[in-house]
């Protein structure tokens, strides 16, 4: 078993990350400097956007940063940049500055730098590090178990859409499962300059994959923390890791025939849940499979409502950063609250801006900034930060 983590910074969670992409070559900082260089800004962005495109500028300028507020460039980062069109780069940045910065500074502003849609809180398995083990949350009488009615899915897009760029579509349980899953991918083509899908792959079929690389999707991530089909069966308890690889294959066959110009990033992301696991074994075996191999962090959320509490005083950066959308419209300020004890309203009656800027969020927000995330229950048992 892992050491307990004290502090979990769930947005820079990656503790190996490996890419097939060769860029190392190029001079990042200075090519990004020239696009800057190189846009009307005055024709293409508001003021206020203007001003975070200077900030990016001088701190790009600063040698070796080494400051938390500091606007760096990480591998997975510049793998989405070089994926993008030139002219979109100045957009992404400005965004991608929202997203990294402004939680560090407590600003808010009228939208989440990155939402997250829940098509489904149903998955067909039971990790050993996840939530869906606590069977009072998918005990169906309690109602939490559902999925995303696709007209509520559009209207959230039709929202986010020029105001949003960084969207998961992913959250409690397996997006698959939502049957409708494939005209919601579909209803984003063209719509977010960074659109990230989680899934455990082991409900891909054709259907579903020509909607992962027609629609709107620019990540794909598949969900898979062992190499070994033992380990994977420990892990991801009701996984078959044959099938799994049979379908990421079907992936790449798909992909390779029918959409060869396609810039969809694939990567195989797991939870470094214990010592058995190795990043080295990792990408030896799905290297020729997908793009991008990495492990992420654990974060102990299993059942966060019956932990020990933290002493962790510091405010939860995801309160500045991300927005969870339930598939019953719930708002919730973040995930491993996942019964939503905090809920902060619903989609089904204010929009996403007036939720963001809520008189509840505010409240969240206060309480955290004053070092007291000990009074506000399940704050008080959870270490991300």
């Amino acid at each position: 078993m892992s050491k307990k983590i004290r502090e979990y910074k769930k947005h820079n969670s990656f503790i190996n990350f490996k890419t097939s992409q060769e860029s190392e070559n190029l001079n990042f900082k200075k090519y990004l400097e020239q696009i800057l260089i190189n846009q009307d800004l005055k024709l293409n962005f508001t003021l206020e956007e203007r001003n975070i495109i200077e900030k990016i500028k001088n701190d790009f300028k600063i040698e070796n940063p080494k400051e938390d507020k500091v606007f760096k460039i990480t591998p997975h980062v510049r793998e989405e940049i070089l994926k993008i069109e030139k002219k979109d780069i100045p957009k992404y940045l400005i965004h991608r500055y929202r997203y990294e910065i402004f939680p560090l500074k407590n600003i808010v502003d009228d939208y989440p730098p990155y939402l997250q849609i829940e098509p489904s809180s149903i998955c067909n398995y039971r990790c050993v590090f996840c939530f869906e083990t606590d069977k009072t949350f998918t005990n169906k009488k309690n109602g939490f178990m559902g999925t995303m009615d696709i007209n509520l899915f559009k209207t959230i897009i039709d929202q986010a859409e020029n105001n949003i760029e960084f969207i998961s579509i992913a959250s409690r349980g397996e997006p698959l499962v939502n049957k409708n899953i494939d005209k919601m991918l579909e209803y984003t083509e063209g719509k977010f300059l960074n659109l990230k899908l989680n899934t455990n792959a082991s409900l891909l079929n054709e259907k579903f994959i020509h909607a992962i690389l027609s629609g709107g999707v620019k990540t794909v991530v598949f969900s898979a923390d062992a190499a070994e089909e033992k380990l994977y069966a420990k892990l991801r308890v009701n996984g078959e890791l044959k099938k799994v690889v049979k379908n990421i294959e079907m992936f790449n066959d798909i992909r390779q025939k029918s959409y060869p110009k396609s810039k969809i990033i694939s990567r195989v992301s797991g939870v470094k849940f214990n010592d058995e696991q190795s990043i080295d074994t990792m990408e030896s075996f799905w290297k020729k499979m997908v793009d991008q191999v990495a492990f992420v962090d654990y974060n102990p959320w299993e059942n966060i409502y019956d932990k020990d509490p933290s002493d962790i005083s510091k405010p939860c950066s995801d309160l500045w950063r991300r927005m969870f959308i339930w598939w019953d419209g719930k708002v919730n300020p973040c995930d491993s609250d996942y019964k939503s004890k905090l809920v902060v309203g619903n989609i089904n009656d204010n929009n996403i801006s007036e939720l963001w800027k809520s008189d509840k969020y505010g409240e969240y927000r206060r309480i955290h900034i004053s070092n007291s995330r000990k009074n506000l229950h399940p704050c008080n048992n959870c270490i991300v930060t």
